[in-house]
């Protein structure tokens, strides 16, 4: 899924943390918080959905086993660029929907690596539920942010795993084989349409006049 904060121009990572003085060490907030606003980091976690998703089509014949590791991994690192994500948000109570998301994402992570040998149907259902809910709670937060920019790329995101959740929790998948290659096409759309608001996003920095290294990531 892509990421559910819907980050704002006016939020700027150059903006500063309120308050900061000269000589001392950055808030690991506000460090947080430029890192979540940038759209490198967008496009990172975007990645982070494509590559498992070509690696399932790719190999299709993996084991139950070798594919719950993958999913698990991709729930992780999906969790963690949420996490960051949400700190990219201005208001604190904007940030609720994000970071339940965030802790949904790890919690799927750590139930497929805890026991990779699970069933099929088991595997299918944490994806699915994951993708469900995350889903909802990106549509919830793409109409209740106020001026959010390319609202529209974002609903669409939120609405494609919500449909992604909805087939994987409702088709039955008699293999794991078929169930790689479902998992492995809606894990490619799911990062392709997360790409597209990566570039939406550094579009909306570029026309608020954030340019060159702002744009394009926090400071080493």
């Amino acid at each position: 899924m892509a990421t559910s904060q819907g980050p704002t121009p006016h939020s700027t990572p150059e903006s500063g943390a309120p308050g900061a003085r000269p000589g001392y060490p950055a808030d690991p907030a506000d460090q947080l918080a430029r890192l979540g606003r940038s759209w490198v980091w967008l496009l990172c976690s975007a990645l982070a959905t494509l590559v498992p998703g070509v690696l399932a089509l790719v190999w299709p014949d993996v084991t139950l086993h070798v594919l719950a590791v993958l999913i698990g991994l991709y729930l992780l690192a999906t969790g963690v660029f949420r996490f960051v994500a949400v700190f990219g948000r201005g208001e604190a109570g904007e940030r609720v929907p994000g970071l339940i998301v965030a802790v949904l994402f790890v919690l799927g992570g750590v139930l497929c690596l805890r026991n990779p040998l699970q069933t099929i149907a088991a595997l299918s259902l944490i994806v699915g539920a994951v993708w469900l809910v995350s889903g909802i709670f990106t549509l919830y937060t793409a109409i209740a942010t106020k001026n959010m920019p390319h609202r529209g790329i974002v609903m669409a995101v939120a609405a494609l795993g919500i449909v992604a959740g909805i087939v994987v929790l409702a088709l039955p998948t008699e293999s794991a084989r078929t169930l790689t290659r479902l998992l492995g096409l809606w894990l490619i759309l799911l990062g392709l349409a997360e790409t597209a608001v990566a570039l939406a996003w550094r579009s909306a920095l570029r026309r608020a006049g954030i340019t060159g290294h702002d744009a394009s990531g926090p400071a080493a």
